[in-house]
């Protein structure tokens, strides 16, 4: 397969995987209105524990992000901005692509050329941070 493309298939993958985890996540804790809103329950002691399970994927918090890993191993770690929006950097695709199954082990080169490729579907919103547009 073709490298960047290859590492645009990481990228959408990733995308994808963190919409069904949005899903899973509003299915099992249902006041969540996004994603985001896991770190303020947690904080705020409405959900007890910085980690559990949603559907086929276990979480934990962290630090600005959750880190999710489904139950074929695959991990999709994400932070959150000030917004609530979902960031995630070349390294957090990285590490989903060589998560897969069947993993995909791309440059940060090779990854970067593919987001740069998706926009306008993804935006970058610092330097090396994206997220996908709303």
């Amino acid at each position: 397969m073709e490298r960047v493309g290859a590492a645009r298939d990481v990228v959408l993958g990733y995308v994808r995987a963190l919409n069904a985890i949005d899903e899973a996540m509003r299915v099992a804790i249902p006041s969540l209105e996004r994603l985001a809103d896991v770190l303020s329950l947690v904080r705020s002691r409405r959900i007890s524990s910085r980690s559990g399970h949603a559907g086929t994927y276990s979480y934990k918090v962290h630090g600005a992000g959750c880190r999710f890993v489904s139950d074929n191993g695959t991990e999709v770690d994400v932070d959150f901005a000030a917004d609530g929006s979902e960031v995630f950097d070349l390294w957090r695709l990285r590490g989903y692509g060589l998560s897969l199954p069947e993993p995909l082990d791309v440059t940060d080169e090779d990854l970067r050329s593919a987001v740069h490729s998706l926009q306008p579907i993804l935006t970058e919103v610092r330097p090396g941070w994206f997220s996908v547009a709303s």
